[in-house]
Protein backbone atom coordinates (compact mmCIF):
# COMPACT_ATOMS: atom_id res chain seq x y z
CA UNK A 1 0.00 0.00 0.00
CA UNK A 2 1.30 3.37 -0.83
CA UNK A 3 0.01 7.24 0.15
CA UNK A 4 -0.71 7.64 -3.79
CA UNK A 5 -3.46 4.51 -3.40
CA UNK A 6 -5.30 5.94 -0.23
CA UNK A 7 -8.87 6.58 -0.78
CA UNK A 8 -11.46 8.29 0.83
CA UNK A 9 -13.56 5.82 2.80
CA UNK A 10 -17.03 6.76 2.20
CA UNK A 11 -18.17 8.17 5.22
CA UNK A 12 -15.84 11.22 5.46
CA UNK A 13 -17.39 14.51 5.16
CA UNK A 14 -15.55 17.55 3.74
CA UNK A 15 -16.11 20.87 5.97
CA UNK A 16 -17.65 23.51 4.07
CA UNK A 17 -15.63 26.13 4.26
CA UNK A 18 -17.36 29.11 4.73
CA UNK A 19 -16.05 32.98 4.70
CA UNK A 20 -13.56 33.05 2.37
CA UNK A 21 -14.69 35.79 0.28
CA UNK A 22 -17.28 36.50 -2.38
CA UNK A 23 -16.16 34.41 -5.06
CA UNK A 24 -16.57 31.23 -2.75
CA UNK A 25 -20.81 32.13 -2.83
CA UNK A 26 -20.28 31.76 1.02
CA UNK A 27 -18.34 34.97 2.06
CA UNK A 28 -19.04 37.70 4.22
CA UNK A 29 -21.86 36.35 6.48
CA UNK A 30 -20.77 32.76 6.09
CA UNK A 31 -24.28 31.85 5.58
CA UNK A 32 -25.79 33.10 8.29
CA UNK A 33 -27.86 35.20 7.19
CA UNK A 34 -27.82 39.07 7.87
CA UNK A 35 -28.12 40.92 11.38
CA UNK A 36 -29.87 39.60 14.50
CA UNK A 37 -28.63 37.09 17.73
CA UNK A 38 -27.81 34.02 15.42
CA UNK A 39 -25.50 35.67 13.00
CA UNK A 40 -22.89 36.45 15.72
CA UNK A 41 -20.22 34.14 17.00
CA UNK A 42 -20.81 31.90 20.37
CA UNK A 43 -24.70 32.48 20.11
CA UNK A 44 -26.96 29.80 21.98
CA UNK A 45 -30.13 30.33 22.75
CA UNK A 46 -32.10 27.80 24.97
CA UNK A 47 -34.63 26.29 23.79
CA UNK A 48 -37.60 27.99 26.29
CA UNK A 49 -36.11 31.46 25.72
CA UNK A 50 -38.97 33.31 24.37
CA UNK A 51 -37.63 36.50 23.07
CA UNK A 52 -37.16 38.71 26.51
CA UNK A 53 -41.36 38.59 27.00
CA UNK A 54 -42.13 37.35 30.18
CA UNK A 55 -41.83 33.37 29.61
CA UNK A 56 -45.40 31.21 29.74
CA UNK A 57 -44.74 29.51 33.22
CA UNK A 58 -44.52 33.08 34.78
CA UNK A 59 -47.34 34.39 33.25
CA UNK A 60 -49.74 31.83 34.65
CA UNK A 61 -50.79 31.67 38.17
CA UNK A 62 -49.98 29.49 40.28
CA UNK A 63 -52.97 27.10 41.75
CA UNK A 64 -53.59 25.07 44.53
CA UNK A 65 -51.73 24.20 47.80
CA UNK A 66 -48.76 21.52 47.39
CA UNK A 67 -47.40 19.71 50.52
CA UNK A 68 -44.48 18.25 49.30
CA UNK A 69 -41.92 20.57 50.67
CA UNK A 70 -43.22 20.23 54.11
CA UNK A 71 -43.18 16.28 53.80
CA UNK A 72 -41.90 14.18 56.93
CA UNK A 73 -39.28 11.66 55.16
CA UNK A 74 -37.35 8.87 57.00
CA UNK A 75 -34.19 7.09 56.51
CA UNK A 76 -35.44 3.48 56.40
CA UNK A 77 -33.23 0.21 57.41
CA UNK A 78 -34.64 -3.18 57.84
CA UNK A 79 -34.42 -5.68 60.05
CA UNK A 80 -31.88 -7.77 58.03
CA UNK A 81 -29.57 -5.12 58.02
CA UNK A 82 -29.46 -5.01 61.86
CA UNK A 83 -28.99 -8.70 61.86
CA UNK A 84 -26.25 -8.69 59.63
CA UNK A 85 -24.37 -5.45 60.82
CA UNK A 86 -24.89 -5.85 64.67
CA UNK A 87 -24.08 -8.15 67.48
CA UNK A 88 -25.83 -9.73 70.49
CA UNK A 89 -26.46 -6.67 73.50
CA UNK A 90 -25.34 -4.33 70.78
CA UNK A 91 -27.43 -0.57 71.09
CA UNK A 92 -28.02 0.42 67.75
CA UNK A 93 -29.01 4.30 67.27
CA UNK A 94 -29.06 6.81 64.54
CA UNK A 95 -25.98 8.25 64.70
CA UNK A 96 -24.19 4.18 65.05
CA UNK A 97 -26.34 3.74 61.72
CA UNK A 98 -24.52 6.71 60.09
CA UNK A 99 -21.28 6.31 61.40
CA UNK A 100 -21.11 2.64 60.43
CA UNK A 101 -22.58 3.78 56.75
CA UNK A 102 -25.58 2.21 57.10
CA UNK A 103 -27.61 4.81 56.42
CA UNK A 104 -26.66 8.28 54.68
CA UNK A 105 -28.76 10.66 55.83
CA UNK A 106 -30.97 10.82 59.15
CA UNK A 107 -33.65 13.23 56.86
CA UNK A 108 -36.16 13.39 59.38
CA UNK A 109 -35.12 10.31 61.74
CA UNK A 110 -35.02 6.69 61.32
CA UNK A 111 -37.72 4.17 60.62
CA UNK A 112 -37.05 0.37 61.56
CA UNK A 113 -39.26 -1.61 58.87
CA UNK A 114 -40.02 -5.75 59.28
CA UNK A 115 -37.89 -6.85 56.65
CA UNK A 116 -35.82 -10.13 57.09
CA UNK A 117 -34.78 -12.04 60.66
CA UNK A 118 -33.65 -11.08 63.25
CA UNK A 119 -31.76 -13.71 65.65
CA UNK A 120 -29.57 -11.42 67.89
CA UNK A 121 -31.09 -9.90 71.42
CA UNK A 122 -30.24 -6.05 70.55
CA UNK A 123 -31.67 -2.85 71.58
CA UNK A 124 -32.55 -0.70 68.99
CA UNK A 125 -33.55 3.22 69.45
CA UNK A 126 -35.51 4.91 66.56
CA UNK A 127 -38.05 7.28 65.52
CA UNK A 128 -40.56 4.95 64.30
CA UNK A 129 -40.96 1.15 64.15
CA UNK A 130 -43.67 -0.75 61.52
CA UNK A 131 -45.58 -3.32 63.93
CA UNK A 132 -43.95 -6.12 62.04
CA UNK A 133 -40.35 -4.98 63.27
CA UNK A 134 -41.74 -4.45 66.72
CA UNK A 135 -42.29 -8.34 66.97
CA UNK A 136 -39.55 -9.26 65.55
CA UNK A 137 -37.60 -7.56 67.89
CA UNK A 138 -39.45 -8.37 71.09
CA UNK A 139 -39.59 -12.11 69.95
CA UNK A 140 -35.72 -11.93 69.29
CA UNK A 141 -35.42 -10.70 73.12
CA UNK A 142 -34.61 -7.16 72.63
CA UNK A 143 -35.88 -4.24 72.90
CA UNK A 144 -37.92 -1.82 70.98
CA UNK A 145 -37.25 2.05 72.40
CA UNK A 146 -38.93 5.44 70.33
CA UNK A 147 -36.56 8.33 70.52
Amino acid sequence: MKLNELNKSPEAKVAKRVGRGPGSGMGKTATRGENGQKSRSGASIPAWFQGGQTPLYRRIPKRGFNNARYRVQYATINISDLNRYFNDGDIVTPTVLKEKGIIKKQLCGVKVLGNGELEKKITVQANRFSSSAVTKIESAGGKAEVI
